[in-house]
């Protein structure tokens, strides 16, 4: 899969949905490096993960950093 695709898809969906919540996103596959920047570069909370443990991780800091 273009992560880059992907990750523009991602970051418009959060726009339109005005996202208020951290949203963690696993990519993998071709331009990940470039999704994951793209992501990061939105302003949104959009966090990029490596694999789903990753992403486990990574949902779990973020509800705790809610709390």
């Amino acid at each position: 899969m273009r992560c880059d695709i992907i990750a523009e898809g991602v970051v418009a969906a959060a726009r339109e949905l005005a996202l208020t919540v951290p949203l963690v996103v696993r990519l993998e596959g071709t331009n990940v490096d470039l999704g994951k920047k793209i992501m990061a570069e939105s302003g949104l909370a959009i966090v990029p993960a490596d694999d789903l443990g990753d992403a486990a991780r990574k949902i779990v800091a973020a509800i705790q950093q809610a709390a």
